[in-house]
């Protein structure tokens, strides 16, 4: 439960000591629970823990955690000078132990912290205040990650909405958030000689070498985050209606990363969008007047994000309309390194997700066009392509990321029908109507022209010819036609719909399940590739302790395609064409290594154990053998060249191809996410609040 913001009043109580709890909200400005901690305590102890096990499968990846070190930093040396002594940092394995390991250490009689809205965050939240209240500790929490707690925006019912639209309108509709709160004018944290810390590692010597070239593109930190927020509303805030869609241009806010790591206040974001919103229509200008209302609109989907995040505690892990459980997912690691890697012979979403890989960033548009071709066209399992994005994004966030893969899987009443499939050619044409965006992270087709750049499988032979491209060797063909994509995604759906009536006839009470997955059976797991391969070192509460080292994984980098395609060309050939009595043909897949337990019927591609359908009111298969990794070979970091532009005040990298080599390293390790957006749905069970201290004692 908050406290008011009147309770940060009066003087703080001399000799008492306040621990100030920091975790998404990584700033000084506008921060609740700082601007608390010096009313009611003397004495303020600043403190981060860093506790990622927690986090089960979604330990953070390379480029998340190279900004959390970064924005860790900026805070530490802005907390000194407001005159505390340092932040103070532990590494645990169990936060909520590490914390009040603190209190007693420091001998508070306080502890403030911001409020988080993910299922592990709450029952966490739920067991410090249970905890230190018994040892007669005072607990306080606040909003300070958005415009409105979830339980204050509710329908005419009282229960919460079930889709965006209805939800916005109501948010506008309320009196504004109030404004943000000026950081402390001064800290003291007293003698902290005898309070131990833990010195936090991020990064091993294997990933510093990628880490270094993001510091020229990024500058996290609240302060950095300041000065993108006015670059953007000096700047592309203007034309925002117009450029928005487009991903050949600087066109977005960039702030994204800034907001999930609470270095920029949701708040004053409203606030100066809303000025500037007013200033133009007084002034009659009604093009930047709709710009500030489409970007208000995308502050309120992240806001809608957490809001069904807290009322729906496993969108992250199951579909929020009960009848996609019974979809059958295409269980096929060869199609997901394939898409991963940037070849799929579609050059808007190999763009993209090479795109994603060199830098950690990618345009929201092109995430809905990269996602929505793994979900419709390769029928992969959407938690798997929200995974990867968490494991590569530099703003990954769990709650925008279910939000955004369950709005494309077709599980939101206001969501995308799944039955649609996007046309990558299409949609090529829409976003990047030049082709730089193409030419520029595709520099195989970079002499293509524009006629041609979004599908070259149309081209003339000697177009091809004279662009120095040969289809299938430096580029690939289309990995899976799309009319025989759409003919697999009718079948599917109807499979979907046929196990779907048989499961409710069989009920024993003959009624509709309602909202979400309510089975026990576990979703379909992660690939071995995407399951935390993590060399964790033992804990060590010694003070000055060295922190674990991160994933040891290869550096994030673009695969070479005239390298590592020719290799693959053998398996995946073996399977192009291939066609058989199942509905769902021409799904490649390893022969070898894909196999289906013994003891389990399962509808097998062509009769040859390929790729493996699975719907998730089954048990998971089994995958015995890890499939080889036969499609990726990469330069290494020093191998690829990479050049850097400016623009609108930032540094954005472009990558060139590497030089010619006589070896190749194995394609390790990739990393994952996905932050474009979505909304949710309408079944009456979604009106039940979740009861926190239940959800505690079932986890």
């Amino acid at each position: 439960m908050s406290a008011s913001q009147s309770s940060m009043s009066g003087a703080g109580e001399p000799g008492a000591r306040a621990v100030v709890w920091f975790r998404r909200d990584l700033r000084v400005e506008d921060n609740p629970a700082l601007a608390a901690a010096p009313r009611a305590a003397g004495e303020v102890v600043p403190a981060y823990v860093w506790a990622p096990e927690e986090d089960g499968p979604y330990y953070p990846g390379r480029v998340s955690r190279w900004w959390l070190s970064q924005s860790l930093k900026h805070l530490d040396a802005s907390l000194r000078r407001l005159g505390a002594c340092r932040l103070v940092t532990r590494r645990s394995s169990d936060a909520v132990v590490a914390l009040i390991d603190l209190v007693r250490s420091t001998g508070a009689t306080h502890l403030f912290f911001n409020h988080l809205y993910d299922p592990l965050s709450l029952v966490r939240d739920h067991r410090v205040k249970e905890q230190l209240a018994a040892e007669g500790i005072d607990v306080q929490s606040f909003n300070a990650d958005l415009l409105y707690e979830p339980w204050e925006v509710l329908d005419e019912d009282r229960r919460p909405f079930t889709m965006f639209a209805p939800f916005w309108n109501r948010c506008l509709c309320m009196p504004d958030p109030a404004a943000p709160l000026l950081p402390p004018k001064r800290i003291n944290s007293g003698d902290l000689s005898r309070c131990p810390w833990d010195e936090l590692v991020f990064e091993d010597e294997s990933e510093r070498g990628s880490n270094a070239l993001l510091a020229r593109a990024w500058s996290p930190g609240w302060q950095n985050a300041d000065k993108a927020l006015t670059a953007f509303l000096n700047g592309p805030l203007m034309d925002y209606s117009v450029n928005r869609k487009k991903a050949d241009s600087a066109s977005t806010s960039l702030l994204s990363p800034y907001l999930h790591f609470g270095e920029l206040s949701v708040r004053k974001v409203f606030h100066q969008v809303r000025m500037k919103q007013l200033m133009w229509s007084n002034d009659g200008n009604h093009a930047g007047e709709e710009s500030c209302t489409l970007f208000l609109r995308s502050i309120g989907l992240r806001e809608y994000s957490r809001y069904l995040t807290f009322n729906h505690p496993c969108s992250h892990e199951k579909p929020l309309l009960s009848h996609l459980r019974f979809f059958p997912w295409v269980v096929n690691e060869v199609y997901f390194k394939v898409w991963r890697q940037g070849r799929t012979g579609y050059p808007l979403v190999d763009a993209g997700m090479r795109e994603l890989w060199a830098t950690g960033w990618v345009h929201d548009r092109i995430r809905v066009v990269v996602s929505s071709f793994f979900v419709k066209v390769l029928q992969l399992p959407w938690r798997w392509g929200m995974k990867y994005f968490w494991d590569t994004l530099l703003d990954a966030d769990l709650e925008s990321d279910a939000l955004g893969w369950q709005y494309i899987s077709g599980s939101l009443p206001d969501g995308r029908e799944l039955d649609r499939i996007d046309n990558p050619q299409f949609e090529g044409y829409k976003f990047d109507p030049h082709g730089e965006y193409v030419r520029r992270w595709l520099p195989e087709l970079a002499r293509l022209p524009t006629e041609w750049i979004h599908h070259p499988w149309d081209a003339p032979e000697s177009v091809l010819q004279a662009a120095g491209i040969e289809l299938g060797s430096n580029y690939p063909l289309p990995i899976v036609e799309l009319d025989a994509a759409k003919g697999r995604l009718q079948a599917a759906l109807s499979e979907m719909w046929q196990l779907e009536a048989a499961s409710r006839a069989t009920m024993n009470n003959g009624t509709e399940e309602g909202l979400g997955d309510s089975s026990d059976e576990p979703p379909i797991d992660f690939p071995q590739e995407l399951r935390m391969e993590v060399d964790r070192q033992p804990v060590q509460p010694a003070i000055h302790a060295p922190g674990v080292t991160g994933r040891r994984r290869e550096d994030q980098m673009v695969p070479s395609m005239t390298s590592s395609f020719i290799r693959a060309e053998t398996e995946l050939t073996a399977d192009f064409g291939h066609t058989s009595e199942d509905s769902r043909p021409e799904v490649p897949s390893n022969i070898h290594h894909l196999q289906a337990r013994p003891e389990r019927e399962e509808t097998v591609d062509g009769g040859t154990g390929n790729a493996v359908r699975v719907h998730g009111n089954h048990h998971q298969q089994n995958l015995q053998n890890n499939m080889h990794r036969v499609l990726g070979i990469a330069p290494s970091i020093s191998e690829a060249s990479s050049s850097w532009t400016g623009r609108d005040g930032g540094v954005v990298p472009v990558w060139s191809p590497p030089a010619a080599s006589g070896h190749s390293d194995s394609y390790a390790a990739d990393e994952a996410d996905i932050s474009s957006r979505g909304y949710l749905d309408r079944h009456p069970q979604s009106h039940t609040m979740m009861n926190w201290s239940q959800l505690s004692q079932s986890l």
